[in-house]
């Protein structure tokens, strides 16, 4: 449903719209950026690759817009969302994700973003997306949108089948790395938190997956990290 449109929405929908940008990939970042520049009415007002970078670069910066991938070079996007909405809950968040997913997208629109597109959707799309969001609409991909509106409107207890869906978004993050190969130690240093932290999202993962040990939560990730980046 479409939100009343504020004199800061039209402002930057009319022209002179700054657009911040959160992606761990060089490429993608300046292919982005490229192609919004080109459209005049769009400024990008700062890049980062990383959750830290992405809060202090915002800290000075004021943007109407920011662009943020799901997986970053310190961290998650979704946790960032998190951290923005409270931080600038009056500036736009849109998601550019690879993940072909809507799981993602339903986290990342609970956690505060308007908007969630997949990287693979051509220009004109991606610029619909971005327009959408800047004039107070949700925007979900196409492909998407059907199955994320289903899972919104059935009983929380009935969303799916699959037990992933009941890890928390942190918890969900531990996994992927954990997916990458990543031991506990690693994946407290790219994370800034203590192993002690990240073994207890171990156990936790354990427990609401119902495996019998760690090795198991990691094979399983694994297989799992694999079997969706094919999909």
């Amino acid at each position: 449903m479409a939100k009343a449109t504020s004199r800061k929405t039209q402002k930057a929908v009319a022209g002179n719209t700054r657009i911040f940008l959160v992606d761990d990939h060089p490429v993608i970042r300046r292919g982005l950026a490229q192609m919004l520049s080109q459209k005049g009415q769009f400024t990008i007002a700062g890049e980062a690759d990383g959750v830290c970078d992405a809060l202090a670069g915002l800290q000075k910066n004021e943007v109407d817009l920011v662009i943020v991938d799901i997986t970053l070079a310190d961290g998650s996007g979704l946790e960032l969302i998190k951290d923005l909405h409270t931080m600038r809950p009056e500036t736009k968040i849109l998601v550019a994700s690879m993940h072909h997913d809507a799981m993602y997208a339903q986290r990342a629109i609970r956690a505060g973003a308007q908007g969630y597109l997949c990287k693979e959707q051509p220009p004109d799309q991606i610029i619909d997306a971005v327009q959408s969001v800047l004039m107070g609409h949700i925007y979900i991909c196409p492909d998407l949108a059907s199955t994320v509106l289903q899972r919104a409107l059935q009983p929380d207890d009935k969303q799916t089948d699959d037990p992933i869906q009941a890890l928390s978004d942190r918890e969900l993050e531990v996994f992927e790395l954990l997916g990458d190969g990543l031991a506990s130690r690693e994946i407290a240093e790219r994370l800034s938190l203590s192993i002690k932290t990240i073994d207890t999202y171990r156990d936790h993962i354990k427990t609401k997956l119902n495996f019998d040990s760690s090795n198991e939560v990691t094979h399983h990730a694994i297989r799992w990290k694999l079997e969706r980046e094919k999909g």
